[in-house]
């Protein structure tokens, strides 16, 4: 189980580490990510991280049992304190796991949501853009119409006086 636990650690740190950074792989491990959790993806997840909660907090009362039975006889038998070194370094591990998970969650989240405000401020530039142009044709076109009004105008009370 500690190799596994090795393995996964070291797994979740390489994913870190990718999104951290601006490499070629960050790509690759956003769109993993996207497609784990779209459909039952989040529910795999969840029971995951639940089952792992539930083994740490096993292997945190047995290390608590021991801890009292070392309490309680006044002497440390060599077993125990192996048993309570492997307990010590499982619960540690799957917490480091747990905490690694989230870690990468939110960093996935926060890349999504700047990804998706930089689009929304080239938007607004553009439309900003369009407006600027727009805007100064915009004023030769109300020029242009109120001298057309005023030559109205003229032509109306020209009509009138005749």
């Amino acid at each position: 189980m500690l190799q596994l636990l090795y393995i996964v650690t070291l797994l979740q740190i390489v994913v870190i580490v990718s999104l951290s950074f601006k490499t070629p792989l960050r790509k690759l491990v956003f769109l993993v990510l996207d497609r784990v959790k779209r459909g039952s993806g989040p529910v795999v997840v969840k029971t995951v991280a639940g089952t792992v909660a539930v083994v740490m907090l096993s292997s945190s009362y047995n290390m608590m049992l021991i801890k009292k039975r070392w309490i309680e006889d006044g002497t440390v038998s060599l077993a125990d304190e192996i048993f309570m070194a492997k307990n010590l370094l499982e619960t540690t591990l799957m917490g480091g796991l747990l905490f690694h998970a989230y870690v990468i969650d939110k960093l996935h989240h926060y890349i999504k949501e700047l990804r998706i405000r930089r689009k929304t401020m080239e938007t607004a530039k553009k439309q900003g853009q369009g407006f600027e142009d727009a805007g100064g044709s915009s004023s030769d076109k109300v020029t242009s119409l109120e001298e057309e009004v005023a030559k109205l105008r003229a032509r109306i009370k020209q009509l009138h006086s005749d």
